[in-house]
């Protein structure tokens, strides 16, 4: 047996084996091959490549039938022939059929056009198929390969199963059939179709979820742009913005402290907010302490300098916008009988300001703003298109304490488009973030990016944790840290997009922070207004 057969049956025991790498190498090794002689049948570059993705799927199912597995590229090329009579079968359609007219060719552009070193424009395709058609198949077959295995005769002979000289022969024939007007644009077509990396990932991604996890990570980054996330900015996204993120966070909670006191009416009042905003401020620091035992215990130091603090300062906003939530949650029937009987004893309050359209549509007002409602806790939530209150309802954007609509930014922020300290939803972006692409300082979701990232599919972080794939200092997946997950991170479009508001997370916080800050400036200058009469008296 040739050094190639030998390769070849090792791959295939390695396959078999389940080699994470083994059936890559026999796609790579082959595509040209079964390319080609799809593209000699076909004359549809598309097609042609359909059918050799068809082929290695099929080989990949019946692997384990091949009892001669040296014999593994005459399998293959049995294999693609079938395919191919079997789709023209299908198709009705003879071999040389319906190859594009050059006038219609002419007014056929593409939207996108591929790059310029993978692919030819659809004129070029029609143009390079209007001249090999001509050619019998005997000398089309040998010309294809021969353009697509690096112009060596001695390849084309081992794929075809005939001597070089008889390669040389079918060559010089089908140059001969080939108007000579055309023949250098035709080697360069040829050259640019060849299937690449592209291809072989392509296959990989059709393969069942059982193929081994570096294919179905490569396979996602077959369309991939390039650039993107490096390891350093999905574990931090710099120091400065970590920090200065952090600090917008805790003053957007700190405004919502300085309103709670703002809407107080007497000091019992205003102590009974302190006491609340204290206990959590307790039970955030105890329960910070045990964190940061637990990160600088790690025992091991990232290359990214920015690791532990990163984690720190997203644990700590992570731990105090959960500690807050549960202590909202657990308080809620407290604070409601609470504020019963201060209704009952002094009647109810007007919120510091209200606005709500006349205009409803589908029984919902348009719009319904309503800020400083000291007993919003006792009322119905706010519904309307557009819904801003402390609990606000949105058919369409909702902003508030609690807030829920299709887009909705808050506290707690629920809808296909969440944003908040707590986010639920599709796309979820918050400090801590769960949904079907999550992206904060906790995130979990079927992708994540976060400081702390856990997925099912692929998560990228300071510590990221997945089934399939992580990326980060602290990685932990089936595939963690490799090539194939670095292309899946770079392909992937949520994680570009979260990779731009990591860059920007800054500003992104001020999309909450400013109209609440708005807010305490309304509910501020009432309770002024209050307070400057009594003191006259």
């Amino acid at each position: 047996m040739t050094v190639a057969a030998n390769n070849d049956a090792e791959l295939v025991c390695e396959t078999l084996a389940g080699n994470r790498e083994a059936f890559e190498r026999i796609v790579s090794r082959y595509q040209s091959l079964v390319c080609s002689l799809a593209y000699s049948a076909t004359g549809n570059l598309g097609e042609s490549e359909d059918l050799a993705q068809e082929t290695f799927i099929t080989a990949w199912k019946h692997l384990g039938h091949l009892r001669e597995r040296h014999k593994l590229r005459p399998w293959l090329c049995g294999i693609a022939r079938n395919r191919i009579n079997s789709f023209l079968r299908r198709e009705g359609r003879e071999p040389l059929r319906e190859a594009e007219s050059l006038e219609t060719a002419a007014e056929s552009h593409s939207a996108e056009p591929a790059p310029a070193e993978q692919a030819i424009s659809r004129e070029e395709e029609a143009i390079l198929w209007r001249s090999l058609e001509k050619i019998p198949e005997t000398y089309r077959e040998p010309l294809i390969l021969f353009y697509r295995e690096q112009q060596s005769a001695a390849r084309v002979a081992e794929a075809l199963d005939i001597s070089e000289d008889t390669v040389h022969q079918r060559l010089s024939r089908g140059r001969k059939l080939l108007q000579q007007e055309i023949l250098g644009f035709v080697e360069g077509a040829l050259n640019r179709t060849n299937p690449g990396r592209a291809f072989t990932l392509g296959v990989l991604a059709a393969l069942p979820a059982t193929m081994v996890s570096s294919a179905k990570a490569a396979a996602l980054s077959t369309a991939a742009a390039k650039g993107g996330l490096t390891v350093k900015g999905a574990a931090a996204g710099g120091l400065f913005a970590a920090i200065f993120g952090g600090l917008l966070v805790f003053f957007g909670n700190y405004l919502g402290y300085r309103m709670g006191l703002d809407e107080a009416h007497t000091p019992a009042e205003q102590n009974h907010v302190k006491a609340f905003y204290r206990r959590i401020g307790v039970v955030v620091g105890l329960v910070f302490l045990a964190y940061a035992a637990l990160v600088l215990s790690l025992g091991r130091a990232p290359a990214d300098h920015m690791f532990v603090p990163s984690l720190l300062i997203n644990g700590l906003i992570v731990i105090y916008l959960l500690v807050t939530f549960a202590f909202v949650l657990a308080t809620t029937p407290g604070r409601r009988k609470y504020y019963q009987q201060l209704n009952t004893t002094e009647g109810s309050a007007m919120p510091a300001y209200e606005f709500r359209t006349r205009a409803t549509f589908l029984g919902l007002p348009l719009i319904h703003i309503r800020i400083g409602d000291r007993f919003d806790i006792l009322h119905e939530p706010v519904r309307a298109w557009i819904a801003v209150a402390n609990y606000a309802i949105g058919g369409l954007f909702a902003f508030g304490g609690m807030a829920t609509a299709p887009v909705s930014i808050g506290f707690c922020a629920v809808g296909l488009l969440p944003f908040g300290g707590l986010a639920f939803g599709a796309v979820a972006l918050g400090g801590f973030a769960l949904g079907g692409w999550a992206f904060g300082g906790l995130a979990i979701g079927w992708q994540s990016l976060g400081s702390l990232a856990l997925a099912w599919n692929a998560a990228s972080g300071s510590l990221a944790f997945a089934h399939d794939f992580a990326l980060g200092p602290v990685a932990r997946a089936a595939q963690a840290n490799t090539d194939a997950v670095r292309d899946l991170i770079h392909s992937s479009l949520f994680f570009r997009w979260a990779q731009i508001g990591l860059n920007h997370a800054l500003w992104l916080n001020l999309l909450w922070v400013t109209p609440l800050f708005v807010q305490s400036r309304i509910i501020a200058r009432r309770a002024k207004r209050k307070v400057v009469p009594a003191t006259a008296k």
